[in-house]
């Protein structure tokens, strides 16, 4: 496939792979668009002419007011949420944000609904599987299970933790995907509805999500490769050397998860923008990814430090509401003891989750989006697409040139 795809822009047909040359620029007007690795055509006529060199060099023109005799470079035009030209990191943290406040009820929709989703599911699980688990209790406690008590905790536990995970996977898929779409839009400056977005997300959802499992099993099977062996030393008897494999490979295990996942972490808007399947949307990531691995990975690191602090902050309320609430008392959760999981601690619980997951989950999409385009935009020129897709004045003569081969 082609290395730089064109903009696909939300609700166009699949173009896996995109033509490298001779197609049509989704998303634009229609004309030819110019290949990514090299500048516009006529882009030097459009700039100043080089200073003259030598003794004979004529001096400055004078300054005047703002665009008269000024040879700087205009400003990016900005018809959505970001200026279209290579992004800081506080820009798309504010982009992201600004994409949810422009388009609030779209946005608060999809995270709202998919958060009481999963929250929903949660919560029921954990009620018919924990609340009444006297292993559970005993663990709670501190006292000896019996190896009955052990089984039935464990089970209970591997099946409430099972349908939680279900339900934020399939919630994650579904809010990325409609999400992506807002944002998509938002940089055009376009508007976008709850119905728009679902319908252009719909048909991807399935490719989004043997997306997500595939790049989840990879960075798993990263760690696991890295304990398996401690494991193996420490059942044949060497449990000392097993238990320092076992750290060393764990370390190295996330080491390299780490990298995997922050190589694969643009597929998800590589796959819902281009149209592309599982395989291509995880090498054009890679692509993207290389040589800014270290970058893309602090955005994402500063991103997940920002979604955690402010999830707390919103949670904390509910944490100290539910105790008292459920009939425990605030002390059990200064001192750590144990609850009780009645259907009220787990309700109210449930509702400071559902609050946070609402303010969060558009902000870890939105990034990873916009530092998708930013990506294209540093490497291939993005920008000119994605002007005059929005209608940005001054670039439909630049695509006629384009097209005519001047």
């Amino acid at each position: 496939m082609s290395d730089s795809p064109g903009w696909a822009s939300p609700g166009s047909s699949p173009s896996d792979p995109p033509p490298a040359s001779g197609g049509k620029a989704p998303g634009g007007d229609g004309t030819d668009r110019t290949p990514a690795e090299q500048p516009p055509t006529n882009w030097s006529a459009q700039q100043p002419p080089p200073a003259p060199q030598g003794w004979g060099a004529p001096p400055p023109p004078p300054q005047g007011p703002p665009d008269w005799g000024n040879w700087g470079p205009p400003p990016a035009a900005k018809p959505g949420v970001i200026p279209l030209r290579p992004l800081g990191v506080g820009e798309i943290l504010d982009g992201a944000v600004s994409t949810a406040r422009a388009h609030w009820r779209t946005v608060l929709g999809i995270s709202l609904a998919v958060a009481v989703m999963i929250q929903l599911v949660s919560t029921v699980a954990t009620g018919i599987w924990l609340r009444d688990n006297s292993g559970f209790e005993a663990l709670q406690t501190g006292e000896t299970p019996t190896n009955e008590e052990l089984r039935d905790a464990l089970s209970g536990t591997t099946n409430a933790l099972g349908f939680e995970m279900l339900a934020t996977l399939v919630g994650t898929v579904i809010a990325t995907a409609m999400l992506t779409v807002v944002v998509s839009r938002a940089v055009l400056g376009r508007q976008v509805s709850l119905g728009e977005a679902w319908r252009d997300s719909r048909g991807l959802l399935p490719r989004l999500l043997g997306l997500t499992l595939l790049v989840g099993l990879i960075v798993t099977a990263a760690v696991t490769v890295g304990v398996l062996p401690g494991i193996l030393l420490s059942a044949t008897g060497s449990l000392p050397a097993g238990i320092g494999l076992f750290f060393l490979g764990g370390l190295a295990g996330t080491v390299v998860a780490v990298w995997l996942w922050v190589r694969y972490c643009l597929s998800a808007p590589a796959l819902m923008l281009e149209r592309q399947g599982v395989i291509a949307a995880m090498r054009r990531s890679a692509r993207l990814v290389r040589g800014s691995w270290w970058r893309i990975f602090g955005i994402q690191l500063l991103t997940f430090v920002l979604v955690m602090m402010v999830g707390m902050i919103i949670q904390l309320p509910a944490s100290l509401l539910a105790p008292v609430l459920g009939g425990n008392g605030l002390d059990s959760f200064v001192s750590g003891g144990p609850v009780e999981m009645s259907w009220t601690y787990l309700a109210v619980v449930g509702i400071g989750a559902v609050l946070a997951s609402t303010i969060t989950l558009p902000l870890s999409a939105g990034v990873t989006a916009l530092l998708y385009m930013d990506q294209r935009i540093r490497r291939e020129a993005l920008d000119l697409e994605l002007a005059r897709a929005a209608g940005v004045p001054g670039y439909e003569q630049h695509t006629g040139d384009t097209a005519s081969g001047n």
